[in-house]
């Protein structure tokens, strides 16, 4: 069963997942036929939770995914996507410049007002052409992402957003809600006015950075009853070796040497540093998922390989003993 309810709330049940961000080419330039063949791998791994936006190649992502799945039994599958823009078409030489590599026509504004949430869920839906949306995510309310609108817009959200979705939720139109951002204060900020049930937590919690996390993330969401999911668990391929650090160039001072000092600890105990990436951040109770996104079939092979490995229990005490590790983080037992 891919979630259910239990004492009135929501539980996801999907250890690893599939993120959309690579299919909206935020790392490559793949092509519809290529992002088909990853979501039919995805799928005939046994892979249920789908994870997108309409930011993400400004509304293709959402597309791909939603051709994909709309003819797949809707009750053996979790759908979530994102509001927070709304788009419109606009002519090729009128696409913003964005991280994106080959968009679509599109251009966007930030809403987090209640009708733009409505309509936003219903553009969704159009665009996927499936009957329901299962969680909905608040999408980038962050500092980081509408810089000093920030308390304009987390103003508006809980007036709007918040509001209108736990609403959504209570008339069984979609089963959960939550934040989808790159910030702890953005969840921590919403969990001082509204009921959210899960938050989709990227950057913020991984096997090279997680300190901030453990100490005021985990105990907040914890003490709300909110689920976590791992977005960027891989630090946007940085732990894969890719030369690039949560969606950007500039690589922490440090961190390359942290991460090969991890990589080389793995392989001593015969296990690779995905593997332990992806088992560091399921070892924390607050979080149900990590979804990767993913650039090819082969990387969706490597995700559930790792998912599978057993690490071994000396592997995470070498981790601590030589100082890789947060000492209150959580690993496996």
């Amino acid at each position: 069963m891919a979630t259910w309810i239990k004492d009135g709330a929501f539980h996801l049940n999907e250890k690893l997942g599939l993120g959309g961000g690579p299919i909206g080419t935020a790392f490559e330039k793949i092509t519809k036929d290529n992002a088909l063949e990853i979501l039919e791998k995805a799928w005939d791994s046994g892979i249920r939770y789908y994870d997108t936006s309409p930011w993400y190649g400004l509304t293709k992502s959402e597309r791909i995914f939603g051709e994909y799945l709309k003819d797949k039994p809707r009750d053996e599958f979790v759908f979530s996507t994102k509001v927070g823009r709304l788009f419109h078409e606009v002519p090729d030489d009128e696409v913003p410049e964005t991280m994106w590599l080959d968009p679509l026509p599109y251009d966007f504004r930030h809403d987090y007002t209640g009708d733009a949430v409505k309509k936003s869920i219903e553009d969704s839906l159009e665009r996927t052409g499936l009957a329901h949306i299962d969680i909905v995510y608040v999408h980038d309310l962050s500092e980081e992402q509408v810089g000093d609108r920030y308390p304009h817009f987390l103003k508006q959200a809980t007036a709007g957003a918040f509001k209108v979705l736990s609403d959504y939720r209570r008339q069984g139109i979609i089963k959960a809600w939550g934040m989808g951002v790159n910030t702890i204060e953005s969840i921590l900020d919403c969990l001082q006015t509204a009921d959210p049930d899960i938050c989709l937590s990227a950057t913020q919690y991984s096997i090279i950075d997680h300190e901030d996390a453990v100490d005021r993330l985990l105990p907040a969401v914890r003490k709300a009853g909110v689920q976590l999911v791992s977005g960027a668990g891989y630090n946007s391929g940085f732990i894969a070796g890719r030369n690039r650090y949560n969606y950007k160039d500039v690589i922490p001072k440090g961190f390359e040497e942290r991460r090969n000092h991890i990589d080389v600890i793995a392989r001593k105990h015969g296990i690779d540093i995905i593997a332990a990436a992806l088992h560091f951040v399921l070892a924390a109770d607050e979080f149900v998922s990590i979804i990767p996104g993913a650039s090819s079939p082969e990387q969706i092979e490597s995700n559930v390989r790792a998912l599978q490995t057993e690490v071994p229990l000396a592997f995470w005490k070498e981790l601590k003993t030589e100082g890789l590790l947060y000492a209150q983080a959580q690993v496996p037992e």
